[in-house]
């Protein structure tokens, strides 16, 4: 069978190789041929060198879906020709984690996504939504994870306020989910026609940061001085004081992203004063990416795809990720 490697810390060490054809699953397994795989910003911070303790060479890309092709003993749930998507994290199963339950991840410290046969603990896979295709399947496991949990957090509904950072895939996928709780989104971007399409997504009010410099203060007069329920924080050090005040007393800033550094200087008056919660996180269990695909079903969410790439092309994708400018996610065809 076939797959991907990176080989070294570069986005030109991607090759591709072929390796022997899965054996029979053991206890408890399936063997899922994969359809296709989206990628994250984990997965550029790995293929960078940015991301530690990755042994190399190595199979990457966290997220994928597939169709399973042989089931182990004690399987049960599952049938071969089900659709699914793997969550990457494959110990964390549901609850709360350990250290190893949340660092044990495919694309970084096991094979991930860019493979033809994986074989995956049947408990880490999840049954995908009827109305989705291969491609949108495999957007989902960290992206839509993160954002259901969240919502989930901050117990987002009707009378609630969130606030979305920018229209990568994490911020699309919570506007969605979020409309179909209930909520009330206000969403930014440096370009009006990707605010534009967020609207027609459902966002109800739009800030370009580029006219508002300090848009806290603008999401403070969209919300009468009170400010928002939620802010999803994606980008750091950059806009995370000023994400604190966009938030209203006792809100939670909920804290996914990196894009502009890890180290942050910052003055704990308005989390104290306004009794904030900030929250890290880690993307989540399989039982979370579960309730996620329960909601996009119930919903008929369809996920945002800016492009598809084949897999020959793999290395474009990875480079448009590293280049930014998309919206919504970016998608590997696995058309081998």
């Amino acid at each position: 069978m076939r797959a991907i490697i990176l080989n070294k810390p570069s986005l030109e060490a991607l090759s591709q190789i072929e390796l022997p054809d899965p054996p029979v699953p053991r206890y408890g397994q399936v063997n899922v041929r994969m359809r296709a795989a989206s990628l994250n910003f984990i997965d550029l911070a790995m293929a960078k060198g940015q991301y530690p303790g990755v042994a190399l060479p190595l199979t990457p890309v966290a997220d994928g879906a597939g169709e399973i092709i042989a089931i182990g003993d004690g399987v049960t749930g599952l049938k071969i020709g089900d659709r699914v998507a793997i969550h990457p994290k494959a110990l964390w199963i549901a609850g709360r984690p350990t250290a190893a339950k949340a660092n044990t991840m495919r694309g970084i410290s096991l094979p991930g996504s860019l493979i033809e046969i994986a074989t995956v603990d049947a408990v880490s896979v999840v049954k995908a939504a009827e109305h989705l295709s291969w491609e949108a399947i495999a957007t989902l496991p960290i992206a839509a994870t993160t954002a259901w949990n969240a919502l989930a957090a901050a117990d987002a509904g009707p009378g609630s306020t969130v606030l979305l950072l920018g229209t990568g895939g994490v911020s699309i996928f919570a506007l969605q989910l979020a409309k179909a709780r209930g909520a009330r989104v206000i969403i930014t971007s440096s370009s009006d026609a990707k605010l534009d399409r967020a609207h027609t997504l459902g966002a109800d009010e739009t800030v370009n940061y580029r006219k508002f410099p300090d848009w806290d203060a603008e999401v403070q007069r969209l919300t009468d001085g009170i400010g928002v329920d939620l802010v999803l924080e994606t980008a750091g050090p950059d806009t995370f004081t000023r994400s604190l005040a966009a938030t209203r007393q006792t809100g939670l800033i909920y804290t996914i992203g990196f894009l502009t550094g890890t180290k942050l200087e910052l003055d704990l008056m308005p989390i104290i004063v306004k009794a904030l919660l900030v929250q890290g996180n880690n993307t989540g269990s399989v039982e979370d990416l579960g309730r996620a695909m329960q909601a996009i079903a119930a919903a008929r969410i369809e996920p945002v795809i800016d492009r598809t790439f084949s897999v020959a092309e793999t290395g474009q994708a990875y480079r448009l990720l590293a280049e930014g400018g998309y919206f919504g996610k970016i998608v590997i065809r696995l058309d081998w």
